[in-house]
């Protein structure tokens, strides 16, 4: 067969440019420490790549919101231990502020030291992160939660919804709470609170003069005696009537809940009370508290659950009861009376208060400890794409460093076979 000179240079440039793009090809992929530079080098693992990149993006995305997630539950955590110190704090002064040997100006000295107290914990209530968004008022970030109304109450204008961020494809998790959960509720153990104050039919609390006892009678407790008794757990007020020459006499109701008014109609119990130096104990519903002192007609006593419908809890209006009772003279018989019930229902409420507080806090720690755990699982998760990644596109360098020295030959001997078949010609034997 007759080969042409056509042919053999055709054959030769051919040899040397697919050498060449051979030689090329291992080249790119030493330079760059990858198999697969481009997605036609091997298709199906390219086409795995993309995934498990995909994946890793997530992962990733995941791991900047743990990041954000822990900021957020590292600041309430903080901040939680702040206002804890305060209720402590708090209680510390009204105990000191209960001696009798105290006078009008020492406890005076001692609400304004509780007013410190105050306004650190309504410092702390409206605390905002990083990026100038308020802690905890729920969805509503853009405006202080706690707003000191035109009485000088303190309100709660926030909701009571709780951000929450996705850590995780399967974790949606809380990342703050709302100003109700820390400073507006108590824990659900909390019992009974005792307070000297008047309420409506509709069992809501008078406010200013009308609010206010006429006589002298206190209550130390009230004390669970029978969790098991009838008509536990329910809401009850004390009546007091009668004077000091017919006698005393006393009605205890039960809030209807289902008609929403207190049920005078029919008393839980009734009787006579007879001040006496020892005081008189009385018991219903599982309950019993301790009375000394005289009442006046229409006084009241409420006997209710701690954060319910009738008593809600709010540690601000605590703390603006104590303050009010301390900056006030307790120059009268009635105003002492005033004294020392106040104090003795701020007290309880602070426990409930403290034991809120710590609850809340403890959750925090719970999910800071469960942020740890999530990002030892995506860093695991993250290592096993990394790897499936590196087998699929990186290179061997022992194989390609091989495979570089065997095209370099191959180069090289087709440009030599070249040169040598480029001399085959009769003309030079002519």
């Amino acid at each position: 067969m007759r080969i042409s000179s056509v042919t053999m240079y055709d054959q030769s440039t051919a040899s040397i440019n697919r050498q060449q793009s051979d030689f090329l090809k291992v080249s790119q992929q030493i330079a760059s420490g990858r198999r697969v530079v481009n997605p036609s080098d091997d298709p199906q693992a390219a086409s795995r790549a993309v995934g498990v990149d995909q994946s890793k993006a997530v992962t990733q995305q995941y791991a900047d919101a743990r990041v954000s997630a822990r900021n957020s539950l590292s600041q309430t955590e903080s901040i939680l231990n702040s206002v804890s110190d305060a209720v402590t704090s708090a209680k510390t002064l009204l105990i000191q502020a209960s001696s009798d040997t105290l006078s009008d100006v020492d406890r005076e000295s001692i609400a304004s030291e509780l007013k410190g107290v105050y306004e650190t914990m309504l410092g702390q209530a409206n605390a905002t992160d990083g990026n100038g968004r308020y802690l905890f008022g729920g969805y509503k970030d853009n405006a202080p939660p706690f707003v000191k109304s035109a009485d000088g109450s303190v309100e709660y204008q926030g909701d009571s919804n709780i951000r929450e961020q996705r850590v995780d494809a399967s974790r949606l998790m809380p990342v703050n709470d709302n100003g109700e959960t820390i400073f507006k509720s108590v824990p659900s153990g909390a019992g009974y609170i005792a307070e000297s104050v008047k309420t409506n039919d509709q069992g809501e609390r008078l406010v200013g003069g009308d609010a206010s006892n006429d006589g002298t009678v206190t209550f130390t407790g009230p004390q669970v005696r029978d969790v098991n008794a009838e008509g536990y757990g329910e809401n009850y007020r004390m009546v007091f009537g009668g004077d000091e020459d017919a006698g005393f006499t006393y009605d205890v109701q039960k809030f209807d809940e289902v008609v929403g008014e207190w049920d005078a109609a029919t008393p839980v119990l009734s009787g006579t009370y007879s001040p006496s130096s020892e005081g008189q104990q009385i018991q219903f519903a599982g309950v019993s508290i301790k009375l000394e002192g005289k009442p006046a007609a229409g006084d009241e006593i409420l006997v209710a659950k701690a954060g319910g419908d009738v008593r809600d809890a709010d540690l601000f209006r605590t703390m603006e009861e104590a303050i009010r009772v301390l900056e006030n003279p307790a120059d009268t018989p009635v105003k002492k009376a005033d004294l020392r019930n106040t104090l003795n229902t701020a007290m309880r409420d602070l426990d409930n208060s403290l034991d809120n507080v710590l609850t809340v806090r403890a959750s925090a720690g719970a999910r800071l400890n469960e942020l740890d755990v999530v990002d030892a699982v995506g860093s695991n998760r993250m290592l096993n794409y990394e790897q499936t990644l590196s087998d699929l596109v990186d290179l061997d360098y022992a194989e390609a460093i091989s495979e570089y020295s065997l095209r370099q030959v191959g180069m090289q001997a087709a440009q030599k076979a070249f040169v040598d078949i480029k001399g085959l010609s009769l003309f030079n034997y002519m």
